[in-house]
């Protein structure tokens, strides 16, 4: 009973942060994309509600990093209140040892571990289709392309429209002036005070119905060109064709686990740059998951500060290297794809690398008395603090020592 409460206990201090962490730091990689997508869908005049739809295409990629920095984060945090309100001392205490104490954040890992393998093999390959899906609609127009108010905008081959004012949503226009060339043939050009598009049976089709302007009309059949007053005229405008999207897998991150690792492993017709390229982001996407079930025990190495001490070094290095290593399978991925390193060589061996880092580690915290894993680098960076802290004056003691000078000062007048 005594461990069941444990567990709950530690359960509950470690589900708050890891949460918290994990929507704080998607939260924060989504707004940096969101400004740039909305500068590139506005200078493109599609509608804002594809920004949304992209960013929603875009949580995949950024759980996949977010997942693991939360579970470090929360899992560390947890240990570090632990520790500095001496209730980690109390449960060794009671012989309730480290490794007693990493079953929870292992349950929490796995589950995390298989969350992210999934989002990894089969969610995230088909968001970043849809995303690219989306760009490829909304470059094409085939997403309805606003109309740029006082600026030349193209509808198609040889039409050229300028808007000066537009109200009620688009739905009225003011101020217009179109032009069409069709070839070197016939030519048109109107300008009219107001006018608004009308849907057709054809979907290729749209009519531009004008008032009150005026037509001219321009062909190598005329002698001169013809004009024409109207209070109200219907231009047929032909929409442009718009090339369908390429089909899924002209990118390997486009194509699920089970496909890229049949690229890479099984398939005998597959080009040398499309099979280094596979193996590479098969390994790229394993050791990203796998990784996980060393974060516990990373965590927990280095969550506990030295005694007569809150240092909070061990947050810092944490993400350092968490961030570090996703960017070093990044360069291998890029390497092993290129064929200048070996793919599986290149992201397994700084895999097992830090495996045996983060054990050393723990086995210091966990198995040695006093065990401190980066006490040397508490100790470099206490000693600089010592150093910046004479350098720059504290304003309390300078305040201090004015006071102490008045103080001084008033007691000799007095006597």
């Amino acid at each position: 009973m005594q461990l069941g409460l444990i567990d709950r206990y530690l359960a509950k201090t470690i589900f708050v942060p890891l949460v918290g962490t994990l929507i704080l730091a998607a939260m924060l990689l989504v707004l940096d994309k969101m400004l740039r997508l909305f500068d590139f869908v506005v200078s493109l005049g599609g509608p804002v509600s594809v920004v949304f739809q992209m960013l929603a295409n875009s949580l995949p990629n950024y759980f996949a990093l977010g997942i693991p920095i939360g579970l470090l984060l929360g899992c560390l945090l947890a240990f570090r209140k632990l520790a500095l309100t001496s209730e980690l001392d109390a449960l060794r205490g009671i012989g309730v040892g480290y490794t007693r104490m990493l079953r929870v954040p292992y349950i929490y890992a796995i589950a995390m571990m298989f969350l992210n393998l999934a989002i990894v093999s089969y969610v995230e390959p088909y968001s970043r289709y849809a995303y690219e899906g989306l760009s490829f609609d909304l470059r094409s127009g085939a997403l309805g392309a606003s109309i740029k108010v006082g600026e030349h905008n193209s509808l198609g081959s040889g039409v050229t429209l300028r808007i000066d004012e537009s109200e009620e949503n688009g739905t009225r226009l003011k101020g217009i002036f179109i032009a069409m060339d069709k070839g070197g043939r016939d030519k048109v050009a109107a300008s009219a005070t107001s006018g608004q598009f009308l849907a057709t049976d054809d979907p290729d089709t749209i009519i531009f119905r004008l008032r009150d302007g005026r037509l001219i009309q321009d062909s190598p059949n005329f002698a001169t060109p013809r004009t024409l007053a109207f209070d109200s005229y219907d231009l047929p405008i032909s929409l442009p064709e718009i090339d369908a999207f390429r089909g899924r897998g002209n990118q390997i991150r486009e194509l699920t686990l089970p496909e890229v690792f049949r690229l890479a492993y099984v398939r005998d017709d597959v080009p040398r740059d499309v099979n280094l390229a596979a193996r590479a982001n098969v390994g790229f996407r394993l050791v990203e998951v796998f990784m996980m079930l060393m974060l516990p025990m990373l965590a927990v190495a280095l969550a506990v500060p030295s005694k007569r001490s809150s240092s909070s070094l061990g947050i810092f290095v944490s993400i350092v290297m968490v961030v570090t290593y996703h960017k070093i399978n990044q360069y291998a991925e890029g390497a092993g794809a290129q064929g200048r390193l070996q793919p599986e060589l290149a992201l397994w061996g700084p895999f097992v690398a830090l495996c045996l880092l983060i054990l050393w580690m723990y086995h210091v915290i966990a198995h040695r008395v006093g065990g401190q894993p980066i006490g040397a680098l508490e100790a470099f960076f206490a000693k600089i603090g010592k150093a910046i802290r004479k350098i720059v004056p504290d304003p309390r003691a300078k305040a201090l020592a004015a006071r102490k000078a008045a103080l001084e000062e008033a007691q000799a007048d007095a006597a």
